[in-house]
């Protein structure tokens, strides 16, 4: 009988393990969706004398990118970002996150600079804001300044085509 309480609730443990271990971490819904994008005030990368706000494309549709140097899915991801660029739809921001500014300068030399602007985040606080989980991230923000989509991880071909590109042009 005194077996049967930790029993039913090892039970239940185990249930709810296995439930979690088939729900896809990328679909996990952000909070921000829908709500006003953060506020943040950040040094550009390539101007280190000018900053960025989000508040600066109030009334654009544009993209936020979540990247550093440091992040091998970032690199598995730029050229998908940079085709998207190509295709001038609208602007692209960086989002260099707890990176070496140097470090980020010459990963955007080697591979590209897709971005409008970079801007710095050094000590990762925007990104805690926006709610990042890791590097790459992807939010889609609308002209009135909601936070429209997230995407996490890597932006494939495939994510590129079935969701960015469609919001994106229900949106502009």
């Amino acid at each position: 009988m005194r077996f049967i309480i930790p029993l039913g609730i090892f039970g239940i443990l185990v249930v709810l393990l296995a439930v979690g271990l088939t729900m896809d971490p990328k679909k996990v819904p952000s909070p921000l969706i829908g709500k006003v994008a953060p506020a943040f005030t950040l040094p550009v990368l390539h101007q280190q004398n000018t900053s960025f706000s989000p508040e600066n494309f109030k009334g654009r549709v544009w993209i936020l990118n979540v990247w550093a140097s440091w992040c091998v899915s970032c690199r598995a991801e730029h050229k998908v970002i940079t085709q998207l660029a190509n295709m001038k739809l609208v602007d692209i921001v960086g989002l260099d996150y707890k990176d070496d500014p140097a470090d980020g300068k010459r990963w955007l030399q080697q591979f590209g600079n897709p971005y409008t602007l970079s801007a710095v985040d050094i000590e990762g606080r925007a990104g805690i804001d926006w709610g990042v989980y890791g590097v790459p991230e992807t939010f889609v923000i609308g002209k009135d300044g909601l936070i429209k989509h997230k995407h996490i991880g890597p932006v494939t071909e495939q994510a590129l085509y079935e969701e960015i590109l469609p919001l994106l042009k229900s949106l502009i």
